[in-house]
């Protein structure tokens, strides 16, 4: 019993305030309009990632704008829209995001979380701290 109460309060202090403060709420149907794997000659003189780099473009809510993988992902690095996860091999890198890449050239329409804020340019592929989460989190 003391151990399921340490749970829930370790989970009420770290998962509960990150859902609090998500903004990405609302469910919108997000059209794809471009995709660009930009590797690193490409990002010369910014901030330049060590992997390829997935930017992906959408039309949602009536607005240009620009989708990220997770809300981590804008976090980790606001120049790309998704991350691989395998970092180490460039070679294995630049596959997984040429299959992520093809993914939306297949399915050109789908959910996405926008915002309520009006000058906001971003959207969510996944929300990391949505209900669906929270919920698990807690059983």
């Amino acid at each position: 019993v003391v151990g399921a109460v340490i749970t829930y309060y370790i989970l009420g202090t770290t998962v509960l305030p990150l859902y609090q403060k998500s903004v990405w709420t609302q469910e919108s149907t997000c059209h794809l309009i471009e995709t660009n794997i930009r590797d690193q000659e490409e990002l010369e003189g910014k901030r330049v990632p060590q992997y390829p780099c997935l930017w992906v473009n959408v039309s949602s809510v009536g607005r240009w704008a620009v989708l990220y993988h997770t809300e981590d992902t804008r976090d980790q690095n606001h120049q790309c829209s998704y991350i691989p996860s395998s970092l180490d091999n460039y070679q294995v890198a630049r596959a997984d995001v040429e299959k992520v890449r093809a993914r939306f050239h297949e399915h050109q329409d789908f959910f996405c979380f926008s915002t309520t804020r009006e000058n906001e340019t971003s959207v969510l592929y996944r929300r990391l701290y949505g209900p669906q989460n929270l919920l698990f989190s807690l059983f």
